[in-house]
């Protein structure tokens, strides 16, 4: 692999309130040195980047890259090769999109993220939870109100994002049953949703010995568990029970987000999937009686950020977009500017995500040893966060690990 060393780069991934001019070599997979004066190098590839912007590769903390259709039920039924060819193909549009890690929050498999580390195809890096747990009713229960078919058989099934264990016995086999098979961390389903039919929003899904249950399966495995959460009651729930990651938040308040805060906790909201859903659900499928839980969750979307930033609760970018509308995932960035400075929406989807994931140091940062994971903007984002928008097309360079996966510098 050839090194390549980028001159006259305005760095900016969040660390400081601004870009910093300066020149940055990658070598070996990784970026080698970062420094404020020319890198010698004999062999080196040399790419003046003088008037453009160069940042960690994106990272999307909540996305679903099995999900190609918007109706899960019906996604379920699918044959496990169509799932895993179109996953393919959304995961490579993610990577062209600028997010080179990505965290699947239910659904995506070790089968998958092998085949992408043996170079099948071009996609994110991958962190994983396996299958979300949840209870019967709730939000990974496809089942309408007249199908009473035990919901196992789909359980093993590629196409469905989630598993069903009620009780805590079950609940922690359930969690040791996902560690087994590879799972970096254990997603659970403690709030009704919009995408399954019989849970209204504010359904508590589980009871809190039962969250507790999860988290103590998790601790044990050195992990964590996120949690999908809309409603106040339900997120300082999981705040009392030790959840780490919230997911959503909608409808949090800020009290309860100065408690998340106090506790350690970092919320992934994901306000783009409801809009979307809102303009393009019903024509993609989606159930009726989904269409009409979405604004309960959508108004109150803007909101939630302004009360989470003021509670000092930290916020990593999520996304949550399911079949066609996965091309929406960078509008996030415009959607969060609207309230939030710009390099604070920056932030969200470099350094405060890689600190969710749990990999500081190694993604969401240009910095000595971290993975080469790295884009090019054209322009500067802080003025303009619609640069990081349109498919890439204000991206002319995308490399991961070194190695490019887009190359269009002269």
């Amino acid at each position: 692999m050839t090194a390549t060393i980028f001159e006259n780069a305005r760095i900016l991934d969040g660390t400081a309130d601004h870009a910093v001019e300066g020149h940055v070599l990658v070598d070996g997979g990784l970026v080698a040195e970062v420094s404020d004066k020319p890198i010698a190098a004999a062999s080196a590839r040399r790419i003046d980047l003088r008037g453009r912007t160069l940042m960690p590769g994106l990272i999307d903390a909540h996305v679903h890259v099995i999900a190609s259709e918007v109706n899960l039920a019906r996604h379920a039924l699918l044959p496990d090769a169509l799932v895993a060819f179109r996953a393919a193909k959304i995961m490579h549009g993610m990577l062209m999109r600028g997010f080179t890690t990505i965290r699947d929050l239910g659904g995506a498999t070790q089968g998958l993220r092998a085949a992408r580390d043996e170079g099948h195809f071009d996609a994110p890096r991958m962190v994983l939870c396996g299958k979300a747990i949840s209870s019967t009713g709730g939000h990974s229960d496809g089942r309408g109100r007249w199908d009473n078919r035990d919901n196992h058989w789909a359980e093993q099934r590629l196409g469905a994002l989630g598993r069903i264990a009620d009780g805590v016995d079950a609940v922690r086999r359930a969690c040791r049953e996902e560690i087994k098979g590879g799972a970096d961390y254990i997603k659970i389903m403690a709030n009704g949703g919009v995408a399954s039919p019989t849970d209204p929003i504010a359904f508590l899904g589980y009871s809190k010995d039962e969250i507790r249950a999860a988290v103590e399966e998790a601790q044990m495995a050195q992990t964590y568990v996120a949690a999908h959460l809309y409603t106040d009651e339900a997120i300082g729930r999981a705040v009392e029970c030790g959840v780490r990651s919230l997911e959503h938040c909608n409808l949090i308040e800020e009290a309860t987000a100065r408690r998340a805060a106090e506790a350690g906790a970092i919320a992934c909201p994901t306000l783009v999937t409801y809009q979307a859903l809102k303009d393009e659900g019903a024509s993609l499928g989606l159930p009726a009686e989904s269409v009409g839980k979405i604004d309960t969750v959508r108004l109150a979307g803007l909101e939630s950020l302004e009360k989470m930033r003021r509670a000092g609760l930290m916020m990593a970018f999520g996304t949550d977009l399911l079949g066609e509308m996965h091309r929406h995932q960078s509008e996030e960035f415009v959607i969060r500017g609207r309230v939030l400075p710009a390099i604070e929406v920056i932030r969200t989807a470099t350094i405060n995500a890689a600190t969710l994931l749990r990999m500081e140091g190694q993604v969401g940062v240009v910095a000595p040893g971290a993975f080469a994971d790295l884009i090019v903007v054209e322009g500067d984002p802080l003025q303009d966060l619609a640069l990081l928008t349109g498919q890439g097309r204000h991206m002319p360079a995308i490399m991961q690990g070194g190695r490019f996966v887009k190359d269009q510098l002269r």
